[in-house]
């Protein structure tokens, strides 16, 4: 193998994955192109999520890979190694959606001061907010860069479901209950929650018992139990139910004990990825679960108060939670595709622990 490649999963066994051989630095960009060095990049949950779901909501079509296997998108920095785009010099730092591979292709469009949109033909049908990519200037931190590669998704997407939930006033809801709660997504929307919409609902964090005193030193929620005490909850108090982990078993639990008390019940992310299909013949009480999808309400915002708009209010709001973790939160950081494999095996098996984040270079 040479020393560039890209690292592939197996569309039906995301435990199963494969290092490809990729011309890396030889590749010669084409006309309106331009080559990236990939410098590192985080794994979080949400790389669980986008291998899960490439299929059904397109997250293998970012960057193709051979028949029957799959590159999983993440979220880093890389450095333009060459450049045949007006506006994207060499040596310029990007941030943004990349492949987990030593080097990437991109077709910068919109170029503008802060950074330019990819419009390679095939993403062009694929949701916008994947295709933007900021350029990185002043003096680098390697330190900040690497929180940035963790939280900015998982944070984008926790902002932006507070955002939604009070527009819809909760469903009507009295109190919402989270699971997997020491997760960095649902810790994020309990800060945000907190912070930029003045705690306008009783919050309760589901987690297990070994995370229930991290989870409480967060201060992120209201009340935080473990799973084995759910059925404590007032099930007459009117309820939705935010479900960051996706398991099948969980989510039957609370639509019973809350019954016709529930008001809503919202999948976010799918940590738990082998226990999402619900068991044979078992029913669910209460309402039908919908599935937040961030990228949709990126457009939303967008239309309302313009890209810059949502922008600066997504940073200001970040950037008070990511000084916030450093409180609570390890990066831990690895090189090459063996780190990569252990990285998403270890977040399968829920083997990462709510106060470490990962960070790898290719």
């Amino acid at each position: 193998m040479s020393d560039a490649y890209d690292f592939a999963v197996s569309r039906d066994d995301l435990r199963d994955a494969s290092i490809l051989d990729s011309p890396g630095a030889d590749r010669e960009p084409g006309e309106g192109q331009i080559l990236l060095e990939i410098d590192h990049f985080s794994l979080t949950a949400n790389n669980v999520t986008y291998g899960a779901m490439g299929e059904a909501m397109n997250y293998w079509d970012f960057y193709p890979a051979p028949d029957g296997l799959g590159r999983i998108p993440a979220w880093g920095y890389a450095v333009v190694v060459a450049s045949k785009a007006d506006g994207v010099e060499e040596g310029d730092r990007v941030f943004g959606y990349l492949p987990m591979s030593t080097h990437a292709v991109l077709e910068p469009g919109r170029v503008r001061e802060s950074g330019f949109t990819d419009v390679t033909g095939y993403r062009a049908e694929l949701p916008a907010v994947y295709n933007e990519y900021r350029l990185v200037r002043g003096e680098r931190d390697d330190e900040r860069e690497r929180l940035v590669s963790i939280f900015m998704p998982l944070y984008g997407t926790s902002w932006l479901l507070a955002d939604w939930l009070v527009e819809i006033d909760f469903a009507g809801a009295a109190q919402l209950v989270a699971s997997s709660a020491s997760s960095k997504t649902a810790l994020g929307l309990g800060h945000a929650l907190q912070k930029d919409f003045d705690s306008p609902i009783e919050t309760i964090g589901l987690t297990s018992p070994g995370n229930l005193e991290f989870t409480k030193g967060t201060g992120h929620w209201d009340a935080v139990v473990t799973y084995d005490d759910l059925e404590g909850i007032d099930a007459d108090t009117p309820t939705i139910y935010v479900d960051f982990g996706g398991n099948a078993k969980l989510r039957q639990r609370v639509h019973a004990h809350f019954g016709d008390r529930l008001l809503a019940s919202v999948a976010v992310g799918i940590a738990d990825w082998e226990s999402m299909v619900p068991e044979q013949g078992a029913s669910l009480p209460g309402p039908q679960p919908q599935f937040f999808f961030a990228p949709d309400r990126v457009v939303k915002r967008n239309a309302d108060w313009g890209e810059e708009g949502l922008g600066q209010r997504l940073a200001r709001s970040q950037d008070r939670f990511t000084d916030r973790s450093r409180e609570w939160m390890e990066v831990q950081t690895g090189e090459g595709p063996d780190a990569i494999r252990e990285a998403l095996l270890d977040l399968m098996d829920g083997k990462v622990p709510p106060d470490r984040g990962i960070s790898v270079s290719p």
